[in-house]
């Protein structure tokens, strides 16, 4: 799973603090409440690729020389990764 920036600064803007603000999580069960929403994210997952085919195709993009990602950029994955997993 690919980390956005935009997540990334949702963090940061909770002052890197692992569990939100109470008054976070309280808006979020009411969005979350909200059947359109919830019907649109099982529609957006369903649409989205299985990660097999996701590492099928970076893995064929990679021995294609047609992907180089530089040490650094997949250093900041790895961190943008561990973070979103902390306030999951």
């Amino acid at each position: 799973m690919k980390i956005s920036t935009e997540q990334l600064e949702k963090v940061k803007a909770l002052g890197g603090q692992v569990t939100p603000p109470e008054s976070v999580v309280d808006t979020a069960v009411i969005k979350l409440m909200d059947a359109d929403l919830i019907k649109s994210v099982v529609q957006e997952v369903n649409a989205m690729p299985d990660r097999d085919d996701m590492v099928a195709e970076l893995k064929a993009r990679l021995e294609k020389g047609e992907c180089k990602p530089t040490g650094e950029d997949i250093a900041d994955a790895m961190i943008r990764r561990s973070r979103a997993d902390r306030i999951s």
